[in-house]
């Protein structure tokens, strides 16, 4: 039998998806540490996303009835229940704030899956990224946040940048690349964080949250709230998370 050692370790990735690895210069990443003196708005919106924006929403991650998104809203309606832009889900179906996921089995013919946790979902990014272009000059130069605890690599030797809640990869490429197929697996995590070059808005998610956290300008947030394929609230910087 093979014994494993540490010299047998894959190399560190240089891409992700088609997202390129930063490995020497982090200083895109460094006015996110610069705005936040002293990490204190953990666990805040601002800790999620980032602080100094004019407006912010929170888009929600849906349940789902055999895979097919289910909006929080009808799951709400069903339990005579109103999702209002800090509820959190376990509010939504009745249960207690630190539920086992096998707990509530949902309502048949409504839903049968939590709403994922962790970064933004495919389906949620997929309705995001062309909301977000649209308020952006620099959507081919875009910059990303990836925990390096995520486990689909390994991240030995990659340098990382701080965030109030966790260490970050950062990497690079165009905003639709967010989204790449050529992910290293289908499950792989989309990054935590994403911001384009000129910093006019920042993406924020996190692997125990179900919702993704946006702060931009009034007229980003604004077209958010109406996209149809997204079920946002606005929410403040000091908000709590779920």
């Amino acid at each position: 039998m093979e014994t494993w050692t540490p010299s047998q370790r894959e190399p560190a990735p240089t891409r992700y998806g088609r997202l390129r690895v930063e490995t020497t210069d982090l200083g895109a990443a460094h006015w996110l540490t610069e705005r936040r003196p002293g990490h204190g708005d953990f666990g805040t919106v601002a800790g999620v996303a980032a602080p100094g924006f004019p407006a912010y929403a929170r888009v929600l991650h849906p349940a789902a009835l055999d895979e097919r998104p289910v909006r929080w809203d009808t799951v709400a309606a069903a339990y005579r229940r109103r999702v209002e832009a800090l509820t959190d889900w376990h509010e939504v179906i009745g249960v207690e704030r630190f539920y086992q996921n096998d707990e509530e089995y949902g309502l048949p013919g409504l839903w049968d899956e939590h709403p994922a946790e962790g970064p933004t979902p495919g389906g949620v990014a997929r309705a995001l990224i062309p909301v977000l272009a649209r308020h952006t000059g620099t959507a081919e130069r875009c910059w990303f946040g990836l925990w390096h605890g995520y486990g689909r690599c390994e991240w030995d030797g990659v340098p990382t940048f701080p965030t109030p809640e966790r260490e970050e990869i950062l990497l690079s490429g165009r905003l639709a690349d967010a989204i790449s197929p050529e992910l290293p697996d289908e499950f792989a995590e989309l990054p935590d964080l994403w911001w384009p070059q000129d910093r006019a808005w920042c993406v924020g998610g996190d692997v125990d949250l179900v919702s993704t956290y946006v702060g931009g300008s009034d007229a980003l947030i604004a077209e958010l709230l109406a996209a149809p394929g997204l079920e946002a609230h606005r929410v403040a910087a000091t908000d709590a998370v779920g």
